[in-house]
């Protein structure tokens, strides 16, 4: 099917029923309950979900194949969104136009960035790649080009966005003043009350997942053709791949611009949500984060960075937002004395100190589950198969008659 075997069918349907249900998965807490902080069934985490899962599924087909270790690759999610946003300003708000240029222009970024960071491996790459996102980021802040073009190109600082002014020369004048799909505009939302759970069923989040599932298909098609084992044998020994007669730079240098036109796409899908482009989505702070999403969900596995991105962006949205407020609601049934001890010792964990949480949650990971969160799944499903199998061999052995 699709020219997957069984198993990758199940991962794709899997990963298909997730995104489809995700308004529901996500809202497991009644409103106005004490656990309701921790619902993320609204659009915009849903949709940074979608968006982020992309960018770490590019990643991974260059991280997780060949084992080279970018540290770069903001820069090309910066790109993406600046395209889209001047496909705004020229043409119209219809997403269509500018989401194929922001892959078609990443990728030439990409293609050059690789071409000269390709030359060499290990620690070497991972600086070139993180000088070139840098330099990318400067050049985006100072609105360097624009200086030497006479006009504004990224806007610096202040960020790239759509004005009245601009031409905008296929806009109609019944077209929606905000992004859409032929119409359809993607900040539309509908929603459903059951009892007390209500559930959010936002239109740019179903448009991100679709092409995250797309985008997910191909990566899955990526790994299982002669392409991907080229680049598995990469990764197990490049050397002795040498030694073989074949040249493994075209390769890396492949990957390495499918992965840049991913991250491009999610740039551009980041502009779909809210029509804005600023230097701050090159930083380097945005490429450690998607490595922290690959390694944290699992490295070189084929749904570990969607998880991973889930988990990341859920505890930055969700565990952020904690207050003490929060805390003395959640510890009321103490004694005063007890209740305000234990807020002090949560306080350091929540709001602005969600990174220590996740920096101790990223530590325990790697410890225990070198896997990440898949490896993690995998112990668990066999644990859960032992204890059956176990438990089906009692049942036996107690009812065969005896000798």
């Amino acid at each position: 099917m699709l020219g997957l075997n069984k198993k990758d069918v199940t991962l794709l349907t899997f990963v298909a029923v997730l995104a489809l249900f995700a308004p529901f998965i996500l809202n497991p807490f009644p409103e106005g309950s004490a656990m309701a902080q921790f619902n993320a069934g609204y659009p915009d985490l849903m949709q940074r979900f979608a968006i982020f899962g992309i960018f770490a599924i590019g990643f991974n087909l260059l991280f997780g194949l060949t084992g080279y270790l970018s540290f770069g690759h903001a820069a090309f999610l910066g790109i993406g969104s600046y395209a889209v946003v001047w496909m705004y300003k020229l043409l119209d708000y219809n997403v269509l136009w500018g989401l194929p240029l922001a892959v078609v222009i990443s990728g030439i970024f990409a293609l050059g960035i690789g071409y000269v960071s390709l030359r060499r491996s290990g620690i070497y790459f991972s600086i070139l790649t993180l000088a070139f996102a840098q330099m990318m980021f400067a050049i985006s802040y100072s609105d360097l080009l624009g200086r030497f073009v006479g006009t504004t190109i990224t806007n610096g600082e202040t960020g790239l966005q759509v004005y009245t002014s601009d031409p905008q020369i296929l806009l109609g004048a019944n077209e929606p003043n905000t992004p859409h799909l032929f119409g359809l505009v993607m900040n539309n939302s509908f929603f459903l009350e059951v009892g007390a759970w209500q559930f959010t069923f936002n239109v740019g989040y179903y448009f991100s997942a679709i092409v995250m599932l797309v985008m997910f298909y191909l990566s899955v098609r990526i790994f299982r053709s002669p392409f991907g084992l080229m680049l598995r044998a990469i990764k197990s020994n490049n050397t002795r791949m040498s030694y073989t007669g074949l040249n493994p730079r075209p390769y890396t240098l492949a990957v390495f611009v499918i992965s840049g036109m991913y991250a491009g796409l999610a740039g551009g899908l980041m502009a779909a949500m809210d029509p804005l482009a600023g230097a701050e989505r090159m930083q380097w702070t945005a490429s450690g984060e998607v490595v922290l999403m690959t390694i944290l969900g699992g490295t070189g596995t084929l749904i570990g960075p969607v998880l991973g991105a889930g988990f990341i962006k859920y505890f930055e949205n969700i565990f952020s937002k904690i207050n003490d407020n929060v805390l003395h609601q959640w510890f009321s049934f103490m004694p005063d004395g007890l209740e305000d001890a234990m807020v002090f010792i949560v306080h350091p964990f929540i709001g602005k100190g969600w990174h220590l949480t996740l920096g101790i949650l990223f530590m325990l990971v790697v410890i225990f589950l070198p896997g990440g969160l898949v490896e993690g799944g995998q112990r668990l499903a066999a644990w859960i198969r032992s204890k059956r199998g176990g438990a089906e061999e009692n049942t036996k052995s107690s009812t065969e008659p005896a000798e």
